[in-house]
């Protein structure tokens, strides 16, 4: 385990598995979870390849700065291409769950050069439509009053979240307004132009993702579309290993090893 040093935010990340020149993983996890989420993942995962898991600011055992305006999707992707500079790493397999998905579509947009492949978890693509965004919006900033009213009892026992070592109720508020939050349609207007392969994973349980699931793989040229059975929101953790059957056989892809 490490921590890289952003702007006097402490970004705290770890890199398992072998250097046999497979193409690496990057890991990103949800809203109000941490790294610990993929510990039913890592070891599959990184039998072959390396995986570098991470806390994004606010979470885990990443520092939670202050000033709110510190919290922000450019932010993080700044951070997730941070840390792949510190593991010595220039592309990987974007991989993330919820909010950790989204994020990954954002560094596809954002740093194209860096992305051989994506893997989308139970998470959305963001939406075209400002009143279905704001709608969003309004569930994160009242998600945030109450972890600031609440603490950190304000998230429940999701399995995701359960044993996610946060350190800050009031850095997963910020969290919540700066990073949960969105602005515009960049990232749902960018799925038709994403040409690597990609991987769409969601859970037959999670009903709110469903559709967004089925939409980005109509969306992304050639994406593989799969649905976990008995599983949640958190469908690696409720059935990790058809989750990890899933994602080795999709890294077997010829453009991923």
């Amino acid at each position: 385990m490490a921590y890289l040093d952003r702007d006097g935010t402490p970004i705290y990340y770890q890199m398992s598995g072998g250097q046999d020149g497979n193409l690496p993983v990057l890991l990103s996890h949800g809203f109000a979870a941490s790294s610990q989420m993929w510990q039913p993942n890592i070891g599959a995962l990184a039998a072959a390849r390396p995986v570098i898991s991470w806390d994004l600011r606010g979470h885990g055992r990443s520092g939670s700065p202050d000033d709110p305006a510190a919290y922000s999707q450019e932010a993080s992707v700044a951070d997730m291409a941070a840390v792949l500079d510190a593991c010595g790493i220039s592309r990987v397999v974007a991989a993330g769950l919820s909010l950790g998905g989204y994020l990954s579509l954002a560094f596809c947009l954002a740093c194209p050069q860096r992305v051989a492949g994506l893997v989308l978890c139970d998470t959305g693509p963001g939406f075209r439509r400002d009143e279905a965004r704001q709608q969003w919006n309004d569930r994160a900033v009242a998600q945030a009053g109450r972890l600031q009213r609440d603490g950190l009892a304000a998230l429940g026992r999701s399995p995701e979240t359960r044993d996610a070592g946060h350190r800050s109720a009031v850095g997963l508020a910020h969290a919540a307004r700066g990073m949960l939050t969105q602005r515009d349609g960049s990232v749902i207007g960018s799925l038709p132009s994403i040409t690597v392969p990609a991987l769409v994973l969601v859970g037959a349980r999670d009903q709110p993702f469903l559709a967004a699931a089925e939409y980005m793989a109509a969306k992304i040229p050639g994406a593989v579309h799969a649905v976990i059975p008995d599983a949640g929101h958190a469908c690696n953790i409720d059935q990790p290993d058809l989750f990890n059957q899933q994602v080795l056989t999709f890294l077997q892809h010829p453009g991923l090893r």
